[in-house]
């Protein structure tokens, strides 16, 4: 078989899989609230009533010193009127990349609802005392792994790695309070934020928050 043969093989084996075949909420865009983040936290808790699995991932993404983008998927920390908040060690590679460039892209979907939110914009570092309580706020496993600082490097040996998480794992049974001073709460302030309602119809609906002087306008864009 041919690269050409195989490839319209795998374009008509995609084009067969089903979407958005379940019933899907109804959206009136002309009812949403005035500021996106009520919409958003709505849609998290219609999926969250739901049992939507892990509702609050999101995709965070960057871009490197050459522009090149990377993306990885992250749990959602927290969100208010400043932002949405993602953390992450320093010296990670979306740490570095954010050190270069403190701006980032967020997405986030719940197929089962047909939703999808994006949003991109500003990320500022959280300050000693927010990196430190969201640190503490992990679980021992998590803490302990971090505190390794061994994170995306080459794994030659998964017993070497095993028996340091150990090691690390009881030196925080002992100390339960270290803090990883390389671990980082950031908050993305967003000027945009785009909310995208499927349709069974594929008349799909967009609805565009932008920032204003006056607080926030909101634009029905097309599918």
């Amino acid at each position: 078989m041919s690269d050409g043969e195989q490839g319209g093989e795998v374009r008509g084996w995609l084009r067969s899989i089903e979407v958005f075949s379940g019933p899907l909420p109804e959206f009136a865009p002309e009812q949403a609230p005035e500021d996106p983040v009520r919409l958003f936290l709505s849609w998290l808790s219609d999926a969250v009533a739901d049992g939507l699995r892990d509702p609050h991932a999101m995709t965070l993404s960057t871009v490197d010193e050459a522009g090149d983008p990377d993306a990885r998927v992250l749990i959602l920390k927290g969100v208010s009127g400043a932002g949405w908040q993602f953390a992450g060690r320093g010296f990670s590679p979306k740490g570095r990349r954010l050190a270069v460039h403190l701006r980032a892209a967020l997405t986030f979907y719940w197929p089962e609802h047909g939703r999808q939110v994006r949003l991109r914009g500003h990320v500022t570092p959280g300050s000693v005392r927010e990196n430190a309580e969201d640190c503490l706020a992990r679980s021992a496993t998590a803490r302990a792994e971090a505190l390794l600082a061994r994170q995306s490097q080459y794994l030659m040996d998964t017993a070497e790695r095993d028996q340091a998480l150990e090691k690390a794992l009881a030196a925080v049974g002992q100390e339960p309070s270290p803090v990883d001073s390389a671990w980082t709460l950031y908050t993305l302030s967003s000027g945009e934020v785009e909310f995208w309602q499927a349709a069974n119809t594929r008349v799909h609906t967009r609805l565009r928050y932008e920032r204003s002087r006056n607080g926030w306008e909101r634009f029905l864009l097309w599918s």
